[in-house]
Formats: structure tokens, sequence, C-alpha cells
């Protein structure tokens, strides 16, 4: 069991966590034909489009109802009104994803009211659906404005049906923020690799993958899992749960449809991907596919080939719960000794890592404890790579944002594949770094040197 520390400090100094509205807004991006909406200030929802293009380089479906201070004082209700309905108008969309934003959560902004009000005046618009998400930059990180989004999703469109017929060969999938576009895909194809139809929620991985439409552009999502598929959750044979953050959303599907769910912290590592694979075999009731005893053999090839790096190394590793804990997990398992853990946010996985201590804080604690404690290698986001030049560890890039190296959101870290280049990527960082240390000269040796 972990201690899970607090920094008393009035501030933070170097920020480690992306917001809440970012975290919901990357969910409904993993909506087909989904336009998120982002209730506050002009600047808050270019902040929060920026990161996302720099990120995924690629164009960003975003809006903002543009309070300022007349309506932030006197209320800012018709800009909901307004944007919903220009919106339906110009860029006829399924889905709206409201999102609310610190700004609008001080004023006291009643969102489900102002969308009763929104369908009142325009009924031409009752084909489009509007999801509204309380998430509030004073509280939380990017994972649980996440998670508060896929709950939301699941409460607002997945019909109520708890004894509804299944169908058999339809698997339910949701996936949290520590998943990337490139671990969804590997995702996908693992499941369908036992021939059963993946329904993921959100699906970041058909959207933002980075690829080009025909049409050139579009002032929607580029693709991601469709409002009918949403829908058809309810008839799903099992619900596949990655990521400890999901929890609320997957306790809402099962009270909403009785399907049963699996769930699972990590997909990363040995263990955690013979379990996933055993799980696919049962609900499909299919052999496990030779290909995967073959993917098996060379994980556990490069395990044996890297043991000698990762083991005795001093390894630190911040971000969002989720993914800090997967990595958490991984590392110790290869035998390395995680010497910082520092997390965005509070969440109740922390204590159960197998380290002494994590912190919940930002990259000014992960710097002091990376340096103080010599770690070799830091894993965190694009923020830590000055955190690695002042500190002198080898830097591995993971989380978000990633905006100084082309193709990290593509990476997939999941399954045997995933996992086997993830300990190639780790083991390359770690041996570098050994030999650019400069080799130990004896006392002896350079005292007589110098006479």
């Amino acid at each position: 069991m972990a201690e899970v520390l607090t920094p008393t400090k009035p501030l933070s100094v170097n920020p480690l966590k992306a917001s809440q509205p970012i975290g919901a807004s990357l969910a409904f991006l993993g909506i087909a034909d989904c336009m998120p909406l982002e209730h506050g200030a002009r600047g808050c929802t270019s902040f929060n489009k920026l990161y996302f293009m720099r990120h995924f380089n690629e164009p960003i479906a975003l809006q903002t109802t543009a309070m300022d201070q007349t309506t932030t004082v006197l209320g800012a209700d018709d800009n909901v009104v307004e944007a919903l309905a220009t919106i339906c108008a110009k860029n006829k969309p399924k889905v709206i994803g409201l999102v609310t934003t610190g700004l609008s959560e001080m004023q006291g902004a009643d969102v489900p009211r102002t969308v009763k009000e929104f369908r009142t005046k325009h009924p031409e618009f009752r084909h489009v659906a509007v999801v509204p998400v309380s998430a509030s930059d004073t509280l939380g990180c990017l994972e649980t404005g996440f998670a508060a989004a896929v709950e939301a999703i699941v409460r607002t469109l997945v019909p109520h049906r708890p004894t509804s017929r299944k169908n058999p060969r339809q698997v339910n999938v949701l996936a949290s923020s520590a998943l990337s576009p490139g671990d969804l895909e590997e995702l996908r194809a693992w499941i369908e690799a036992f021939g059963l139809t993946p329904i993921l929620l959100p699906d970041i991985g058909a959207s933002l993958d980075g690829h080009l439409i025909d049409q050139g552009f579009s002032t929607l999502t580029y693709g991601g899992v469709s409002r009918e598929e949403i829908e058809s959750m309810a008839d799903s044979a099992a619900t596949l749960v990655i990521g400890r953050s999901m929890s609320r959303a997957a306790d809402a599907l099962q009270a909403q449809t009785g399907t049963p769910d699996f769930r699972f912290d990590q997909l990363i590592g040995l263990q955690a991907s013979d379990a996933f694979t055993q799980v696919l075999s049962e609900i499909s009731g299919r052999a496990v596919p030779e290909k995967f005893a073959r993917k098996r053999a060379q994980l556990t090839d490069a395990m044996v080939d890297c043991q000698f790096q990762f083991g005795g190394a001093k390894l630190g590793v911040a971000g969002d719960s989720d993914l800090l804990a997967a990595l958490v997990d991984f590392f110790h398992g290869m035998g390395a000794k995680i010497v910082a853990a520092v997390a965005s946010a509070r969440a109740c996985r922390l204590a159960d890592l197998p380290i002494e201590d994590v912190v919940v804080g930002d990259l000014e604690d992960f710097e002091i404890l990376a340096r103080d404690r010599e770690a070799d290698l830091i894993v965190t986001n694009s923020h830590g790579a000055e955190v690695a030049r002042r500190t002198g560890a080898a830097f591995l890039r993971a989380g978000f944002p990633i905006y100084d190296s082309y193709g990290a959101h593509a990476d997939a870290w999941i399954g045997y594949g995933g996992t086997r280049r993830l300990i190639f990527c780790a083991a390359n960082l770690l041996a570098a770094h050994y030999q650019e240390l400069r080799p130990y000269v004896s006392l002896y040796k350079r005292t007589a040197a110098s006479c």
C-alpha cells in the first residue's frame, strides 16, 4: 500500500494536469458527427483547442458559448440557447456535448434547465442529442472530466433496456483517457480476432488517429462511435471496462442495460494481457488464436532480453491516475525501482500502488523527487522535457499533451505487441542514458593522474 501525500504549498508552480473541460471535450471528440460546446470564455476554449491541435496534429471540432464579463454577471442562458441553435443549423450534428467550465460553474449555471429551454424554443432541432456535462476547471483533471463525460453519454444516449435480447457477438468497451488512438486501434483488432464486434465508447481511435477524408474538411468530428451504435449498447452480450476511472460509467451502463461487465485496471504487461485474452475467449466461446501465442512468446523474449536494463533502474512517473498506475505496476514488475510517482489528482487507485509513496502534485514536486532520488528515466508528458534536462534523466513521453514528438498519439502500449514496444523503447533510453554517464574513477587513480 502506497502512502498518498499532498504538498502543502499554496499554488501549482509547474502544472502537470490538464483541466476537466479538456477531458470532457476529448470524450466527445470520439463520437461521430459530434460538436463539443464548452460553456465558458472564448479564451479558455481557444487554449483547449490549441492543446488538442498540438497533440494530435489534426483540425479539432470545438465551439464555445463565449461568455464575457456581462453575461458572467447577468446570466449566460441566452448564450447557450443561441450557441446550440447556431450549431444545429450550420453544422447539423447528431450529438452536441455541452461542457461547463470553471467560469460557468462559478456563475451557478443551471445547464439542464437551459437545455430544456432550448428544446422549448427550437423544437425543429429535437433530433439532435444534447449531452450536458459538469466539468469545473478547479476540480479533478483530464481523466476525471473524460470519465464524467462518458458517464453522461451513457445516461443520456443509452436506452434503459435491462431485459433486452442480447447480441452474443457484440461487446461494449468503455475505454479510459489513458488509452491513445493507437491503443484503441490495437484494442479493436484484439477483440475482433475472437469474432466479436466491439462498440468503443468513446472511440478516438477512429476519429483522432490521423487520416484524410474524401470531403477534405469537416466542421464536425472526423469519425468515432456513431449515435446509433451507442444506442445499441443495451443489446450487447458483455461490457469490457478499461481503467478504474470508468467505474461510475460502468455502473450506470450496467444499471441501464443489465449487461454483465468485466473490469480491468490496465492492459499493459504480460499478466494483464493474459487476463484480457482469457476473458475474450470466454465471451466468444472460441479458443485463443495461434497468433496470440506467438505474440506472447515475443513479449516474454523481450522481457528476458531487456531485464538487465530495468533491474535496479531508478524511474520516475507522473500523470493521471490510470496511466500512472499502469506504468508504475509494469515497470515495478520489470524490476525497476520507482523513486518518484506524482499524480495529477487524487484517486482511489493510488493507494494500491506497489511503492512507498505517491504525491498528488505538479511537475515541480516531480522534479525535486527525480533529482534528489537520482532517477535514471522519467516518464511524463511533454512538459517534462525541461525536468529531464535539468535532472539529467532520460525522458520517455507519455500522457497528454505530447507536442514535441510526431506520431506519439499513434503509439500502442497495450497488449502483447504494445508492451513489447514499450519495453524496447524504455530499454533503449536507459541504455543510452548509462552510456552517457561519466565512468567512475577511483580517488587513488585521480590523485596519481594529478601528480
